[in-house]
């Protein structure tokens, strides 16, 4: 079997990060879709891993946190009729966490939206920071506990309630309903009310759906794998934290938090992936290998 290069990986991963779906990009580079799809569940890991082990010590001074819409298989009311749907099929949530100066994503978590996702995402979040921090986030009632488990009094946590207007009941009508208002709700600490805003971490969930094609509304690029889906987004936080320059700040945001001192490529990535690899050894007898947690 032949071996892609690295620069063939580079290539392939850079149109996966910019938003190509998989079929594209296979007419593109030639490359078989089990090459491609093999090589986004590999950067997957490896980037998972990366961050996992990197994004640690995040000195932030504010930090938004938001939860975004997906689906895997099938649509959540669908799910019932649908053929051999899988376990995970249904509506599935990716959390973000953000730091607000540097545009750090510090956390994120691939999941349900429930109550047990909030406490995962919650620890995780504190395990990757290091000072006391003001948080925010949306009306979801699952924060709650999840910061108070997470956190005790050692945070400044207030809420950005949303106000909604009635929905409008037009035929074909796809659009939410309007935002008529917002209350800002303290629930521990002393946040500053000029600072509690979810308006970044927003923000960042346009650019998650520009930049993975199965974010992509009414279309049939959707995941089809929970798995293969919590990988993509491995991919993309990666390529946005280390390799993406901000606008605003004309560094990356790894480079603004200090996480990293020089702007990556794409090829950098590509080689997190090939030192990933497990190299070949001495023929012997088969031994078991054990998975490997990410």
């Amino acid at each position: 079997m032949n071996k892609l290069t690295i620069e063939e990986r580079a290539r392939i991963l850079h149109l996966l990060c910019e938003g190509m779906s998989i079929r594209a990009i296979t007419r593109l580079t030639g490359a078989s879709k089990n090459t491609v799809a093999k090589l986004l569940i590999d950067a997957g890991k490896a980037c998972a891993a990366y961050h996992d082990a990197n994004i640690r010590h995040v000195k932030a001074s504010c930090v938004q946190v938001d939860e975004i819409w997906s689906f895997t298989y099938a649509k959540q009311k669908n799910v019932a009729t649908a053929k051999a749907a899988p376990d995970e099929a249904g509506d599935t949530w990716t959390w973000t966490a953000l730091d607000a100066d540097s545009k750090l994503i510090v956390s994120y978590l691939v999941g349900g939206r429930d109550a047990e996702y909030a406490m995962w995402f919650m620890d995780d979040l504190r395990d990757r920071l290091a000072n006391r921090v003001q948080l925010t986030s949306d009306g979801h009632r699952a924060y709650l506990e999840a910061v108070e488990g997470a956190f005790g009094a050692d945070v400044d946590y207030a809420q950005l309630v949303k106000l909604y207007g009635a929905t409008a009941t037009a035929p074909g009508r796809y659009s939410p309903a309007a935002c008529i208002g917002a209350r800002k709700r303290t629930v521990e600490g002393k946040p500053d009310a000029d600072h509690v805003s979810t308006s970044y971490v927003e923000r960042q969930n346009l650019t998650i759906r520009m930049h993975m094609r199965r974010f992509t509304r009414l279309t049939n690029a959707f995941s089809k794998k929970v798995e293969n889906h919590a990988h993509a987004v491995a991919l993309h936080m990666m390529y946005y934290n280390f390799v993406r320059i901000h606008k605003t700040l004309r560094v990356t945001p790894a480079m603004a938090a200090g996480v990293s001192d020089r702007l990556w490529e794409i090829a950098d990535i590509a080689k997190l992936v090939e030192d990933a690899e497990e190299k070949p050894g001495k023929r012997g007898p088969y031994k078991k290998q054990g998975q490997i947690s990410n």
